[in-house]
C-alpha cells in the first residue's frame, strides 16, 4: 500500500485501488511532466491532495463550501497548497468555470449520479481536456444497486431498478441515475472521448465485514485489483470505473491552464 513521502497517510485502500491503479499509469505515461489536473466534485481532496504532492496542480470544483474549506486544510497540512485551487460550483456549471482545453487530466467521481445533466457535464469535460488528454469517470452501477437492494430483502426496490429507463429505485432514491458499463461508455464516445479501460471499482470490499478488512487489508487490496478487470466481477461492482482519452489528433490553440471563472 502507497503512503504519502510527506505525511505517510496510505494513498490507496481497496475501495480505491483500481482507480489509482489507472491513474498511477497514467502518471508514469506523463513521468517528467507537471500536468494540469481538474478534479470535479473533488470534495476534500482525497484525490487531488496526493495528486499534488505527486507535483501536479490541481483544481477542485466543488459545490459545498465546506468540502472545499476541508480540503484548504488538507492541502495545507500535506504542504502543497500551493499546487491546489479550490472552486465553489457544481458540475452543471462546468462549462462556464473552465477554459477549453486547458486540462492534462480530469476526475470526475461521483458527480454525474446527481447533476441534472449529464451529458453537459461530460460535453463540458471533454471540451476541457486538450487534445491527447484522459478523463478518470466512476459512477454508481445500477447492477450493484439491484443485487444489494434484493439480498437485504428489498425485493419492490430492485424490481424498479430493473426497470426504471434512469436506474433508480423509486421517488425516495438518493441517486438521479445508475450506469451500466455500456451506457457509461456511450456518454463518453458521444462526447468524442475514446474509452481506453474498464474497471469495477469496490467489487468486494463493500460485501466484506470491518473485521476481514482491517485483518489483512494487503489481501483484499490484492483481490480486489484481481477481480476488478474481469467478467462478471468488474460488472457488479458498486462502482463502474472508465478511463477515457480525447483524440490527440485534434488541433487546437494554445493555452494557460485551467482558470476558474469565480472562486
Amino acid at each position: 500500500m502507497e503512503t504519502s513521502a510527506r505525511t505517510g497517510r496510505p494513498h490507496v485502500t481497496a475501495r480505491t485501488a483500481a482507480v489509482w491503479a489507472v491513474l498511477r499509469r497514467e502518471l508514469d505515461r506523463q513521468a517528467g511532466r507537471e500536468l494540469t489536473v481538474l478534479d470535479v466534485g473533488g470534495g476534500t481532496g482525497g484525490f487531488a491532495v496526493p495528486l499534488a504532492e505527486a507535483g501536479h496542480t490541481v483544481t477542485v470544483i466543488d459545490a459545498s463550501p465546506d468540502a472545499l474549506a476541508a480540503l484548504t486544510r488538507r492541502a495545507a497540512d500535506a504542504g502543497v497548497a500551493d499546487r491546489v485551487r479550490a472552486v465553489q460550483g457544481d458540475g452543471d456549471a462546468l462549462a462556464s468555470l473552465v477554459e477549453p482545453g486547458a486540462a492534462d487530466l480530469i476526475l470526475c467521481h461521483s458527480v454525474l449520479e446527481v447533476v441534472d445533466e449529464p451529458t453537459g457535464v461530460v460535453s463540458a469535460i471533454a471540451a476541457a481536456l486538450r487534445p491527447g488528454g484522459a478523463v478518470s469517470l466512476l459512477v454508481a452501477s445500477r447492477a450493484a444497486a439491484i443485487l444489494g437492494r434484493a439480498v437485504n430483502g428489498h425485493l419492490k426496490a430492485a424490481s424498479a431498478l430493473v426497470t426504471d429507463p434512469a436506474g433508480r429505485a423509486g421517488p425516495r432514491d438518493t441517486l438521479l441515475r445508475r450506469y451500466d458499463a455500456v451506457g457509461a461508455t456511450a456518454l463518453l464516445t458521444d462526447a468524442g472521448l475514446t474509452v481506453e479501460e474498464t474497471h469495477g471499482v469496490r467489487v468486494i470490499a463493500d460485501l466484506l465485514p470491518a473485521t476481514v478488512l482491517e485483518e489483512d487489508p494487503q489481501a483484499v487490496l490484492e483481490l480486489e485489483l484481481a477481480l476488478s478487470s474481469r467478467a462478471p466481477f468488474r460488472d457488479v461492482a458498486s462502482q463502474l470505473h472508465l478511463f477515457a482519452r480525447r483524440p490527440a489528433a485534434e488541433h487546437t490553440g494554445a493555452f494557460s491552464g485551467v482558470v476558474p471563472g469565480r472562486s
